[in-house]
């Protein structure tokens, strides 16, 4: 039994750790967030919602400068206020943020928000343990090699869900009658915002480059276009 013990302990601390994480989180967006009920987007989540044969989509403000998408452990969706402060300048259209709500949607009905929160823990358990073995060989690196490993291993899924999110939001906003155009107009954008990004190894980007996204809506289109 006791020879079991540091594995019991560990899942312990990992279960602690999603717990705490999701209920964090949870509880930022309560704090921080309101309806979002905006003139420009008030139509675009309607035609969403009646593409899915459901009620006009809601959608939350979450109360921060970063332009981002979220969708929450618990299926609710927000923008931030730095892409809702894009919208009002007229940098982004509404149609480019239904795209992101769109896809953002992708990612609750996938399963993704959910399984992120699994896979943040798996993340845990595997620098951990990379950590305890590469340490007795490796001292003082070994935590920093089990670091970049997991890292790696969370960003691949992670991109995984992007693309998957991706084509959700394409037939979405395809039935829609928004088209796919303006998706990929925003990946561009956001490419061009994102500045220095382009530098860093692509399997450490937890997205995507715009361009293999954009690159893999447009052959989807394809197909379908074929079927």
């Amino acid at each position: 039994m006791l020879k079991f013990t540091p594995i019991i302990l560990l899942i312990l601390y990992l279960a602690a750790m999603w717990f705490f994480s999701a209920w964090r989180l949870k509880h930022e967006l309560n704090e921080r967030s309101t309806p979002l009920s905006h003139p420009r987007l008030s139509p675009m989540l309607k035609r969403l919602g009646e593409a899915m044969d459901l009620p006009p989509i809601r959608a939350h403000i979450y109360e921060v400068e970063p332009v981002n998408g979220l969708a929450a452990p618990d299926g609710r969706i927000f923008l931030t206020r730095g892409f809702i402060r894009k919208l009002d300048a007229c940098e982004v259209t509404p149609e480019e943020l239904a795209s992101v709500i769109a896809h953002e949607l992708g990612h609750v009905s996938l399963g993704h928000s959910r399984r992120r929160m699994i896979d943040f823990a798996g993340q845990n358990a595997i620098r951990l343990a990379l950590a305890g073995v590469l340490g007795r060989f490796l001292p003082g690196i070994g935590a920093w090699i089990a670091n970049l490993v997991a890292t790696a291993i969370a960003a691949r899924l992670s991109r995984q869900d992007e693309y998957e999110a991706d084509r959700f939001a394409s037939a979405l906003m395809i039935r829609a009658g928004l088209g796919t155009g303006p998706q990929k107009s925003l990946f561009r954008k956001l490419d061009r915002m994102a500045g220095g990004r382009a530098a860093m190894p692509a399997w450490f980007l937890s997205h995507p480059p715009a361009a293999r996204r954009i690159a893999a809506i447009e052959q989807h289109e394809a197909r379908w276009h074929q079927g």
